[in-house]
């Protein structure tokens, strides 16, 4: 088991040039209006956008061929002027190109990394060949492409921190509200607002906890599991995990592997996004009822509901640096240096 130096990326500036590429689902092309209007957002905040070589491309589920997706990557690693590559979404097939990534190149200029969903394969992949901070965090079309004003509480914890500077301790601020609401995804104007929710974040425990988040999408992490590519979870770590659009029975699935796998024999707190359009089955059970029920006699302590995930808005997480959790005052906070 190692953990790997820590590798940071220089901070982002107004101005300066987000790349952004398709390494699953050809989104640009699917959603046309979403991809513009996110495009407009972040030009109006002051950004340069480069486009990776496959906007505008489709190979029916994917944007382009394994090599293809890698060498749209690659370009942007290797480019000097980009500073921020972006995902535009996620989709299903992020770690075909594990075994073709530049690390070199990330080792020698790195950048920031952002993305969720099924990026996390590379999120996790990246942190692991180099020790490389990534972040789990917004994408362009999926997250910026949103309306108003979720979009702008999204860009809000982006530009908090990639770009500002904020004073370590730094200790989240919450949203008020969330949605999971499927409207308006590609429509040029809102048809009709979104259901908002009250937000509700549960700090399930007591004391304080530290230690290095890893992490991300689970159903993403289960395609790099027992590769080079997966970050070794050491005693200590704090899991950060969060799904979408799944069903009750792959839940448990996904978290009775986490148990098989020992993996919730090492860490020491489980931080658990909010299910995007969970199916419950009828059940009426969350997926938080589902992991005490595999935890089964193991008390760890779970932060539910955590906004870094598929709802909107948005929390930008670094993975692999480390955080705090005060179960007593109901935070999580950010300990050291994740950008230079």
């Amino acid at each position: 088991m190692s953990v790997p130096s820590p590798l940071l990326a220089p901070r982002l500036a107004l101005g300066e040039t987000i790349g952004f590429f398709s390494p699953s689902s050809p989104v640009t092309v699917t959603a046309p209006e979403r991809f513009k209007r996110a495009q407009h957002f972040l030009a109006q905040k002051g950004f340069v956008l480069r486009a990776g070589k496959l906007t505008g491309q489709s190979d029916f589920y994917r944007s382009g061929t394994i090599q293809d997706r890698a060498d749209e990557l690659n370009q942007l690693i290797r480019d000097p002027e980009v500073r921020c590559i972006m995902s535009t979404i996620g989709g299903n097939n992020s770690n075909a190109l594990l075994p073709y990534i530049d690390y070199d190149a990330l080792r020698q200029a790195p950048k920031i990394i952002i993305g969720y969903s099924d990026v996390t394969a590379l999120l996790a992949g990246i942190y692991a060949k180099t020790g490389l901070i990534t972040f789990y965090g917004p994408a362009l079309v999926a997250s910026f492409g949103e309306l108003m004003p979720l979009v702008e509480h999204t860009y809000r914890s982006f530009h908090t921190l990639c770009l500002s500077q904020p004073s370590l301790p730094y200790r989240y601020a919450l949203p008020e509200y969330w949605t999971d609401e499927r409207l308006n995804w590609d429509h040029v104007e809102a048809k009709e607002g979104k259901v908002l929710y009250k937000n509700q974040c549960e700090f399930l425990g007591s004391g304080v906890v530290q230690g290095r988040v890893l992490g991300g999408n689970l159903n993403t992490l289960s395609g790099i599991f027992g590769t080079p590519w997966m970050p070794d979870i050491v005693q200590g770590d704090i899991l950060f995990i969060e799904d979408s659009l799944l069903n009750i029975a792959t839940v448990e699935r996904s978290f009775s592997h986490l148990k098989l796998s020992g993996i919730f024999d090492k860490v020491s707190a489980i931080i658990l996004g909010k299910h995007e359009l969970f199916d419950a089955a009828g059940s009426g059970r969350q997926p938080i009822d589902v992991l005490r029920e595999v935890l089964g006699d193991q008390k760890l302590p779970i932060v539910n509901g955590f906004d870094c995930c598929h709802t909107h808005p948005m929390l930008t997480l670094p993975l692999g640096t480390r955080i705090k959790i005060d179960f007593g005052q109901g935070s999580v906070s950010l300990l050291d240096q994740y950008l230079r």
